[in-house]
């Protein structure tokens, strides 16, 4: 058995993200989030306005894990065979055989997910959740690692389809990509007309399978997996939790895939800190980016001028977090 952190995968993680630092500049938050959906096996919506490189940090990191990348621009004519592929007659030998699509890789970008209808859009969620895709009755399995990465442009709403609720669930986190500072802007533009840097390959796809394997055994304490419990149960009935009113701005709350993805989001992010137990602070952190797409506002929320992440803040502020366990509770865990 591995220990749950080992000095080695810390300083692997260090020269992962380093890697991808010399070609990404700023957005260490967003980086951070990918890492973490990375080493909790769970996937990511992104949304941000087009030119922020998203699709230039997932396709980094696929190259510095020596990972498959595929990026899919998602369109109104696109159809589920385009994604997860499709059988083909070969009129010489009269046989079938099967094209494997684009799915089938270690870092798949689904760019603009909204751009397609909702049948392409439940053959992605169905690998996503299943990490297999079935063509004509045989099932193939996708290569692990397997995250999905997709994006929404924020700005058009012309021409798209809204991802249904039910299917937004099996995203772990949703993250806004926001503007680089001018600082940053400007070594943006040294960048990339500038020499190109190549990046290294410092890790391969099985040791970031041993990293995902050392994720599971971060230790959280109880008293935090209660806190996630009473979070996302004050999405459902915000009244048991003190928050009058609120019920009337939320017509549906969080699953418990949201409890589970902040669990598993406060283990990566406790690693990728270099600690092999979680702090409340891993979990605040992430609690935003795990139930922002999960909370369905009502009318009245939305007529308030509310949005998910101002009641957010509102049951953050009610649901105080455990406190931080001794330092001798720590080591005997």
């Amino acid at each position: 058995m591995e220990t749950s952190h080992s000095p080695e995968s810390a300083q692997l993680m260090e020269q992962i993200l380093y890697e991808v630092k010399r070609v990404v500049v700023g957005q260490d938050r967003f980086l951070e989030r990918v890492m973490v959906a990375m080493l909790a096996q769970g996937h990511l919506l992104v949304e941000g306005v087009p030119g922020l490189a998203k699709t230039l940090t997932v396709k980094t990191l696929a190259d510095v894990v020596r990972g498959r990348f595929k990026r899919i621009q998602f369109t109104p004519d696109l159809v589920p065979a385009d994604l997860i592929g499709t059988r083909i007659y070969n009129q010489k030998t009269g046989d079938f055989s099967t094209s494997l699509g684009p799915v089938f890789a270690n870092l798949l970008l689904a760019d603009e997910i909204n751009r397609a209808p909702a049948k392409v859009q439940s053959a992605l969620l169905e690998v996503m959740q299943e990490r297999q895709v079935t063509i004509a009755g045989e099932s193939h399995k996708v290569p692990a690692p397997f995250l999905v990465m997709a994006t929404q442009n924020p700005i058009e709403t012309e021409g798209t389809y809204p991802l249904p609720e039910a299917q937004v669930d099996r995203f772990m986190m949703k993250v806004l990509v926001d503007y680089p500072t001018d600082e940053e802007e400007y070594v943006i533009v040294e960048r990339v007309t500038g020499p190109a840097v190549t990046v290294q390959s410092v890790a391969t796809t099985d040791q970031l399978a041993t990293l995902q394997a050392q994720c599971r055994n971060v230790y959280v304490d109880p008293s935090m997996v209660q806190y996630a419990v009473k979070l996302v149960s004050a999405t459902r009935t915000p009244e048991k939790h003190g928050l009058k009113g609120l019920g009337a701005f939320i017509t549906y709350g969080a699953s418990p895939r949201a409890t589970i993805g902040l669990v598993e989001g406060a283990r990566a992010l406790a690693m990728l800190r270099g600690r092999s137990y979680a702090l409340p602070e891993d979990m605040t952190d992430l609690v935003p980016d795990v139930l922002r797409h999960r909370l369905v506002l009502s009318y009245e929320g939305l007529a308030e001028g509310l949005d998910a992440d101002a009641l957010i803040g509102r049951i953050m502020a009610a649901v105080t977090p455990p406190a931080k366990p001794l330092e001798h509770e720590k080591r005997a865990a």
